[in-house]
């Protein structure tokens, strides 16, 4: 999350307007598996909530810690994450070159 949150501090014109880039990101565990169960969630909220990567993170963590099967959600948290991290070092990347040009 440290590529993404330099994002918000080279885009920002404020500390207003940075701190204000993290609401999506708060909101992403409360659209999720990480307190509700997906199979209780409307059929919208819920196709949301299984193909964003809290669900994958949260579902490995917790069947790491219950010392359950893991599956597949390990590879796919992985695979969120790196590709995050990817996209977040691209932008920050080019939002450093931009301000420092």
């Amino acid at each position: 999350m440290t590529w993404v949150a330099g994002i918000a501090g080279l885009s920002a014109k404020s500390v207003e307007g940075a701190s204000a880039f993290s609401y999506p990101l708060i909101f992403l565990p409360f659209i999720s598996s990480a307190f509700v169960p997906t199979d209780s969630m409307p059929k919208v909220v819920r196709a949301f909530a299984e193909n964003q990567p809290v669900t994958s993170i949260v579902e490995t963590i917790r069947a790491l810690l219950t010392s359950q099967p893991v599956g597949n959600d390990i590879w796919i948290a992985l695979a969120w994450c790196i590709g995050i991290m990817l996209v977040a070092y691209i932008f920050a990347m080019r939002a450093y070159k931009q301000k420092a040009t």
